[in-house]
């Protein structure tokens, strides 16, 4: 069997249905095996990074490994902020390259390159890859390949690339050996689905979880904090499990903010730099709190570690060890997956205990007296993203992708939209990386035709990978495209009139927009500029039901602010724009 149409023949029975790329010549061998020898669809995108993140977005959806392609040079770097975006968010994805032949590697001479495009796309992504690995020989390629599989969905999972000379895609594997390695490629599903490691044994578990819950019996005002690793495909389910054993108040990260739909008893609200002002005071007035699957980064805690931790014991649970204690030392660390601490907790738990009416009442008191509508504050008769995107979730109908590029639009986003058990929320949250939600929407619409996928950018985001458009329209997908365009990159120029005394320089000055309307007509989307008088007219419900894709711009202006904003320096909970900030924020 030619090693090509192994590759192909493999991520085919790993149950993948669309593969993403950027033509180029080191990947010829493979995108022809992929178009002879499967029914795998070919994505053919108009940039490597839009390839990867579209694998970015297929894997955040089904749970399998997104599978992206590229050629050597150029081809294998525009993948690196995908796959770095992949291995922050633990997004499960193998990236293969094609290399020079063999014969053409520099190998370890003191040369910067021998082949044509060559380039050691291995050394560079090994930072930011759970394994990295240059094929040597046409007989190492099936393990190789199986590996990486297995690594991106082991334990915490990440992406893993694998790097393949061209003159090794066109040698021949063993048939027999190809037959043995192809009747193992779909035992990932079922190895994926029951990964429940826990570095505590069985016994050490459970004792933890009965102190646990003991602590919460003892607490006045127990919180759940749910971080990025509840929202995964293979953890979603266990983390509802989870919030309902215990039920105590749950408040959510930007990753996490879809795990528990709006109309969940439990469901508090989104925490952080851009949190709910509510859940943010919630978060602030705890006296215990749990962590699951999130490392609790800057963005969530603020830069006062101490206000933070002040007058709460504070439990941590995630299956990555390194990242516990990182930078908020716990009273209790457990090493374990979601699944392990959901089975554990469902054996010692028949039913959950009352809720404290006292601490829900004043939870709902705070969400009451801080709606998330009334943190904008529109201008000149303008649009409330805010109130846009609840109305947005509220109109859509059937279950709903929504994706976010990075901005101001993607904080008004996870405050505002309502969402659904069936729906789910992407986005870009460690590598933070502009560019990222047409092509994420992309690879997330793909797999699942009848949802509606929903992306909401802004202008700057958008034009990083504007290109992706008639990738759209080529493949007819059912994807909405809503626009909050305010002429210029406004999160950044926030921050500069926080701590440049207002200069502006490249968020407004040197910045440009053009015309998005006459862009997506030209690429043969349906597009229109909506005015604040039609936002809650018929049209936004057409828009949501129509056919095929659609793009809906929305002007806001210039001068508008995500609000509330923790006030970097103060204590935690103490949000602008009714305090100021002290210190200058560290990202």
């Amino acid at each position: 069997m030619k090693a090509s149409d192994f590759v192909a023949r493999y991520v085919e029975a790993a149950g993948v249905t669309h593969v993403f790329e950027l033509v180029g010549g080191m990947i010829t061998h493979l995108l022809d095996s992929f178009s002879r020898e499967t029914r795998v669809a070919i994505v053919s995108c108009h940039h490597e990074q839009a390839a990867a993140f579209a694998a970015e977005g297929y894997a955040r959806i089904g749970g399998i490994p997104g599978i992206a392609l590229a050629t050597s040079g150029p081809g294998a770097t525009n993948l690196l902020t995908a796959i770095a975006s992949c291995y922050f968010d633990s997004t499960p994805a193998v990236f293969i390259t094609g290399q020079v032949n063999t014969h053409e590697l520099k190998g370890s001479r003191a040369i910067r390159q021998l082949g044509f495009q060559e380039t050691d796309i291995v050394a560079m992504a090994a930072p930011v890859c759970k394994s990295a690995v240059l094929v040597k020989s046409v007989e190492d390629l099936p393990a190789a390949l199986a590996s990486a599989f297995k690594t991106a969905l082991d334990g915490r999972q990440g992406p893993c690339l694998l790097d393949v000379p061209m003159d090794i895609q066109s040698q021949s594997i063993d048939d027999c050996v190809a037959v043995q390695w192809l009747s193992q490629a779909s035992h990932w599903e079922s190895d994926s689905l029951a990964n429940k490691e826990s570095h505590l044994d069985q016994n050490e578990l459970q004792q933890q979880l009965l102190k646990l819950l003991n602590a919460i019996q003892q607490a006045e005002r127990p919180l759940l904090l749910m971080g990025g690793g509840c929202a995964t495909v293979s953890t979603r389910m266990a983390a509802r499990q989870i919030a309902d054993r215990l039920a105590v108040p749950v408040v959510l990260s930007l990753m996490a903010v879809d795990v528990l739909p709006a109309s969940h008893p439990l469901r508090v609200g989104f925490i952080g730099s851009y949190g709910n002002r509510w859940a943010n005071k919630v978060l602030g007035s705890a006296d215990l709190l749990v962590v699951i699957g999130s490392r609790l980064d800057i963005r969530q805690t603020g830069s006062d570690l101490d206000s933070f931790c002040d007058g709460k014991q504070i439990w941590q649970i995630d299956i990555d060890q390194a990242e516990l204690g990182v930078r908020v030392k716990p009273h209790h660390a457990l090493c374990c997956s979601i699944q392990a601490a959901a089975e554990r907790l469902s054996a010692l738990t028949e039913s959950p205990p009352p809720l404290s009416s006292d601490w829900i009442a004043q939870i709902n008191a705070l969400r009451y007296q801080f709606p998330a509508d009334r943190e904008y504050v529109a201008q000149d008769g303008e649009v409330n993203p805010i109130q846009l995107l609840q109305e947005v979730s509220k109109r859509a109908v059937g279950s709903c992708y929504y994706v976010t590029d990075v901005g101001q639009h993607q904080m008004w986003a996870a405050q505002s939209l309502e969402f659904r058990c069936s729906d789910r929320f992407i986005t870009s949250g460690g590598m933070g990386a502009m560019g990222f939600g047409l092509p994420a929407a992309i690879g997330a619409a793909m797999p699942s035709p009848k949802a509606t996928t929903i992306l909401i950018s802004g202008d700057g985001s958008f034009q990083l990978n504007i290109q992706e458009l008639e990738t759209v329209i080529r493949n007819r997908l059912n994807l909405k495209i809503i626009l909050l365009n305010n002429q210029c990159h406004g999160m950044v120029r926030q921050f500069q009139e926080s701590y440049f005394d207002g200069r502006v320089q490249s968020t407004v000055d040197g910045y440009t927009a053009p015309d998005f309307v006459a862009i997506a007509k030209a690429y043969g989307l349906a597009a229109k500029r909506i005015l604040p008088s039609e936002i809650l007219d018929d049209y936004l419900a057409a828009f949501l039901a129509s056919d095929g894709p659609a793009l809906l711009e929305v002007p806001l202006s210039i001068r508008s602010k995500v609000y509330p904003k923790l006030a970097f320096g103060r204590r935690f909970g103490e949000m602008e724009p009714e305090a100021t900030p002290i210190a200058m924020e560290s990202t």
